[in-house]
């Protein structure tokens, strides 16, 4: 389910590439923040109502990203 709902942030966290953070630390105040082995990719909002409306913003970022920085690479 969550793959289906989430494409973009399954197929990051499956493939090895990157990962996502959930949750506030002494470091960040974002809920949810996208990384690669070269840092952060993305991070969230510090508030949403609801983990869902977290998750479907890194959804859209994700996306939005891949899209920009690696289908120029794709041959």
């Amino acid at each position: 389910m969550f793959d289906q709902q989430h494409p973009n942030l399954a197929s990051w966290i499956l493939s090895g590439d990157g990962w996502i953070e959930l949750g506030q630390d002494d470091f960040s105040r974002s809920l949810v923040r996208i990384l690669d082995i070269g840092g952060m990719i993305w991070e969230s909002d510090q508030r949403y109502k609801t983990v869902a409306e977290a998750l479907t913003a890194a959804e859209l970022a994700l996306g939005a990203w891949v899209e920009e920085n690696l289908s120029a690479h794709r041959v």
